[in-house]
């Protein structure tokens, strides 16, 4: 196993787009470790001044404003092996700030309530890295728990360029609170070498993400990146060092919430060995099903089920 660093520049970054032509910036060895810097926002989210700022997120504004808004991502990683049918094991190893601020940025006809709101809002969030808080304009001392609100493979190449907006099968904006370091994410591979990218550093975000975002930064993470061949899994789950997770993404809450409940019950049932009556009983009575995030176009669900309820029956 061998270790690589992939830096954020005008060169290794794709700004508001996944698309399965993009040549890779990293080709790694299925199993490798590689460390990832991202940036994160647009030129209107820079603070004023006191604060540092990632030149290279000045060089990337410098070159334009991309016509596709969205997300700036790192890559795409390639893994040598990877190929379409695949499973990409994501372990997140680490996770750590890479500037001492944040921005929270909404508006008119965004977030959850997009019409109660008729003015933009921005506010920059000091960040203490050492202290691991984020101080809110009014004093409150929030406790961070950075992730990456983005990650995610090359999407099926019969898609073509795709906004990094929506949550979609091969990732993306999960916005999912849980990946934090110590996690892992599995995501289906549509392209040869997965190609797998990263960004929209979290500092702290809520279930939910009501009004669009959340502490957005600048993030460095390390990652093991696995091109699994027998996983058989056909859309995203994770795992934490106590719970499985299984995921739903669409516009309405109503179908996530199905797609989530539907992967749990085969993975309860598969795991436990038991059948998918019992394990629809067991998710009713100990699964938590949770709103990822409201505000992506497609929205987010996601079910948690605890490991020792189902491990080793």
């Amino acid at each position: 196993m061998t270790h690589q660093t992939l830096s954020a520049s005008i060169e290794t970054c794709h700004w508001g787009y996944f698309d399965a032509t993009l040549v890779p910036a990293m080709t790694i060895e299925s199993g490798d470790e590689i460390t990832i810097d991202t940036i994160s926002g647009g030129p209107q989210n820079l603070p004023s001044s006191g604060f540092q700022v990632p030149p290279e997120l000045l060089e990337v504004h410098a070159a334009g404003v991309p016509a596709m808004l969205g997300h700036i991502l790192t890559g795409p990683v390639a893994i040598s092996g990877a190929l379409p049918g695949d499973v990409l094991q994501v372990d997140i190893l680490e996770v750590s700030l890479r500037q001492d601020w944040g921005f929270n940025f909404f508006g008119p006809l965004k977030g959850t309530l997009p019409n109660d709101f008729p003015n933009q809002h921005q506010t920059i969030i000091p960040l203490d890295a050492k202290r691991g808080i984020a101080t809110l304009p009014w004093g409150l001392e929030l406790e961070l728990s950075p992730f990456f609100g983005v990650m995610g493979v090359a999407p099926p190449p019969a898609w073509g360029r795709i906004s990094t907006i929506e949550p979609r099968v091969h990732g993306g904006n999960l916005d999912n609170k849980e990946l934090i370091a110590g996690t892992t994410l599995y995501l289906p591979v549509f392209a040869e070498g997965a190609l797998f990218s990263c960004g929209d550093g979290h500092g702290a975000q809520g279930d939910g993400e009501v009004c669009v975002t959340a502490i957005e930064t600048a993030l460095r993470g390390r990652f093991r990146l696995t091109a699994l061949k027998d996983k058989g899994l056909s859309y995203p789950q994770a795992e934490t060092k106590t719970h499985y997770i299984t995921m739903g993404m669409a516009p309405d809450l109503e179908v996530c919430v199905e797609m989530a409940l539907r992967d749990m019950i085969t993975l309860v049932s598969q795991r436990a060995g038991i059948s998918a009556e019992d394990a629809y009983m067991l998710c009713s009575l100990a699964g938590d099903l949770r709103i990822t995030q409201t505000v992506n176009r497609e929205k987010g669900v996601h079910m948690m089920m605890a490991k020792h309820l189902i491990d080793g029956l």
